[in-house]
Formats: structure tokens, sequence, C-alpha cells
């Protein structure tokens, strides 16, 4: 499912420059797709929390991804792709929590830690053999050839969710409506979304993923200018090395945060990986070099592959027994896509105006902040946080 959530993803630029359009039309299409995704994860998530035909909600997104992607290969006109950027971002919203729900409602909260690094290792996976079945297939035969992977994969993905018995999939569970024994509380009800206002780890947690994204969010395409822009790296070959390292990191991230979290909790997984950011920074600023992304990007691997096993297995954690596991998930996504979007503009004015290297260690500084939450509330984060450790241990 890697590769079809997004459709042609970070292709799409570089298929609409070759049809004519101009940086800034390019860049406000993908803006606008940003835009509709973050509007719409709490909503999906909301959905995903009320109904009980979680798999349907994926096999039709991922539908309409793959083709609002033959949409742009049909016109390129404004509208049209404005349009499916659109469909895309909405639907992507949806692809996400509903996996999580999925996931939930089958291993229910024993299980999710292990299940959730292993599905985030595979997602990881996927991306690597992605991106290098796109590079090698749009090389060979052209960009067009990129939209029939993306659809291939897109029928394996539906084929493999439709495989899930929809009876193994406990909906009450899938929300976050467990009694203390793991079983799906039929009494339960859901609690109102003043439930997320309310528990103070989560909102310690969004502030801190904000500060950490707004720092995160424009470091790699900035990198990539610095570099080629002196003339020391080629810029396709460039952009797929990033990916590559990055993704590939991530996996094995992705298992290593599984296994401390289930031993000493989800606290310690977030802290290293908010630490990675500031020393990306520092190296992003002191090496504009073209051997300089794999470092750059190890660290990007590191915090993203933490964080995409910790801050789904936290929120499922932190809002058990609320049945509103899945809205927090997408209230959770909504706060990153907030520092991740008001990233690019802050570190290109940066960039312009002081010189890509203060504009690394300013975007490197903001990390600080989500270190600073981070620690600062540890008393009340690490007992929270404990996830499949004991809170005696994940204290220790």
């Amino acid at each position: 499912m890697a590769d079809m959530q997004a459709g042609i993803g970070p292709f799409l630029g570089v298929f609409l420059q070759q049809r004519g359009w101009q940086t800034g039309p390019i860049g406000s299409v993908m803006t606008l797709g940003g835009v509709a995704g973050m509007v719409m994860t709490v909503p999906a998530g909301a959905f995903i929390d009320h109904t009980d035909k979680k798999r349907w909600v994926v096999v039709i997104t991922g539908i309409c991804t793959v083709l609002a992607s033959f949409l742009i290969l049909w016109s390129q006109a404004g509208i049209v792709v404005g349009i499916s950027q659109v469909a895309t971002a909405i639907a992507g919203a949806a692809i996400g929590p509903a996996v999580t729900g999925m996931t939930l409602g089958v291993v229910r909260q024993k299980g999710f830690n292990a299940q959730n690094g292993r599905n985030q290792a595979w997602n990881h996976a996927g991306n690597v053999v992605g991106a290098g079945l796109s590079g090698y297939l749009g090389w060979k035969f052209g960009m067009p050839a990129i939209f029939f992977l993306a659809a291939a994969f897109g029928v394996l993905a539906i084929i493999s969710v439709l495989s899930i018995p929809e009876r193994a999939i406990d909906h009450r569970a899938a929300r976050g409506l467990e009694d203390e024994d793991g079983d799906a509380d039929e009494g339960g009800q859901a609690e109102g979304f003043k439930a997320l206002l309310a528990n103070k780890p989560m909102l310690v947690l969004a502030a801190a993923l904000a500060c950490f994204h707004l720092g995160n969010g424009a470091m790699l395409p900035l990198y990539g200018l610095a570099v080629v822009g002196a003339g020391k790296g080629d810029a396709a070959m460039f952009t797929a090395t990033t990916v590559v390292v990055a993704q590939a990191v991530m996996i094995v991230a992705s298992l290593i945060a599984m296994k401390v979290a289930a031993g000493r909790g989800y606290w310690l997984v977030l802290l290293i990986s908010f630490a990675a950011l500031p020393l990306r920074g520092f190296l992003a600023g002191t090496f504009i070099e073209h051997w300089g992304v794999w470092p750059v990007q190890a660290l990007d691997g590191i915090g993203a592959g933490l964080q995409s096993v910790a801050v789904p297995g936290l929120v499922a954690c932190l809002l058990n027994g609320t049945g509103r596991v899945n809205v927090g998930q997408g209230a959770v996504m909504t706060i990153q896509g907030v520092g991740a979007s008001l990233s690019p503009a802050i570190g290109g004015w940066l960039a312009q105006e002081l010189g890509y290297q203060t504009a690394f260690y300013i975007l490197g500084g903001f990390a600080v902040a989500s270190l600073a939450l981070w620690i600062g509330f540890a008393g009340t984060l690490r007992p929270a946080c404990a996830g499949g450790a004991k809170p005696e241990e994940a204290m220790a």
C-alpha cells in the first residue's frame, strides 16, 4: 500500500515540469493537496471510529488515489491537476487511520505495538521498492509508466486488504473501547471530542511534534537545493539517493522502536527521535557536500522511523477507553501537517536572507523546543508513555 497511498507522489513535480509547468504553479497545487489532506485528517479519523466498513474505506480510497493519478495523465489543465491533488490528499488522510484502526481491531491494545512496528517496517520497505521501481521505469519507459506502477500496487493492496476476514476486526476495540481485561467493552460509550483536549500528555505530544516538523519539513528540499546549487551533485541521482537512504534506515528504526517501546515505553523512543533533528541540522549546515546525504538522511530515517511506530502506539494507548483513538490519530496528523506545511516557507526565507548554513542551524534548533517539552513534562509523560512496558520499568 505504501506506493499506492500517495499516487505518483514525489514524481508529480517532474512530470508537470516536463509538460511546461513553472515551479510556482507546481508548488501551489502541491500546497493545495497538502492543505486539503490536513483539513480532512480529523473528520477522516472520526469516520473510521464510527464505521464498521474499515476494509472498504481502504479499498475505495485506494481506487480513488489511482484514478486521480490517471486523471493527471489524461489532462494537465490546472483545474484537473488541482482536483486530482485534493482527491489524492483526502484519500491519503483516510487510509492511514483506517489501517491503524484495522490493526487495533485485529490485535487489540496488547498486540498493537508489535504489529504496528511490523506494519511500519513493511511500509518503509514498500517506499524503497516503489521509489526504485518508479525511478527505473520512468527512466526506461517514460513518466507515464509510473502511473501504471501505482495502479498495479493498488490492485495488490486491495487484494491484500480484502483477504482480511471482516469478522477478524473488532470494531469497538478498533476505536479504543476495551475493558481492563483487554476485551471489547460492549457497554462502553465513546467520549466527546473534549477527551482530546483534556488529555495533558496528548497536548504535550502535539506541541512537541509541531515544533519537530516545523524544523524537519524543509530540511531535505533545502539540502538538495544547497548541494545541487553548489554544483556538488546531480539533481536526479541526489533525489533518488535521499529517498532510498532515509526509507532504508526507517525500516531498521521501526523494528528497533517496536522493541524499545515494549521494554522501556514510548517516552524514550520519542526522546531519541526529537534529539536526531538538532544533530541533523548541524551536519546539514556544516557539510554541504554530495556525500552529506548519507548522514543527513540517515538521521531523518532515525527520527521518522521511530515516530512512525511510537506516535500511533502512544495515541492508541493514551486514548484507550475513550472510543476516540482514530480521531486522535487524525488530530496528531493535522498538527504534524501544520508544522510541515509552514516549514518550507520559513526555511526558504531563512536561506534567502541568511544563507543555507544558518537556515539549517535554525531549523535544527526548532527541535530543541521539542526536547524541552518532552524532558520538562517527563514526570507526566513517562507513566503515560509506558505502552507495552510496565510504568515502573518506563520510569527506570
